[in-house]
């Protein structure tokens, strides 16, 4: 089995692309483009669900695979993407999570009241 690392998968990704040729049409908008549409496809398994019923989605193994498959051609996109324009989706993750830490301070904690408790 191929390693499960961002860069290994990349690799995959890019040598896959470049089996069929297609590395001409994989510029940085067309990926956003692709990436905006296969997140629409996700969304749109959501569309019309109840909030219970989509927390349960993935008790049905149709469901399960069909957003199954949108989430890996989110990834998949979203890693050609980060690899065209030489970011490290993961670094960036990180970067994002540590200015949102400081921009949203918790709010529940030993010494706070929970703020939605009396919602």
């Amino acid at each position: 089995m191929t390693e499960l690392d961002v860069p290994a998968l990349q690799r995959r990704l890019a040598a896959f692309a470049a089996a069929r040729d297609w590395e001409q049409y994989h510029t940085p908008k067309n990926l956003a483009s692709a990436l905006s549409v296969e997140a629409s496809e996700l969304v749109e398994i959501f569309q019309w669900l109840t909030p219970d019923q989509s927390a349960r989605v993935m008790e049905d193994p149709a469901s399960a695979h069909r957003v199954s498959d949108e989430v890996a051609d989110v990834l998949a996109y979203l890693l050609q993407f980060c690899a065209v324009l030489d970011i490290d989706p993961l670094a960036a993750l990180a970067a994002k999570i540590e200015r949102n830490e400081a921009r949203f301070p918790a709010t529940k904690g030993p010494d706070t009241a929970d703020r939605h408790s009396s919602e």
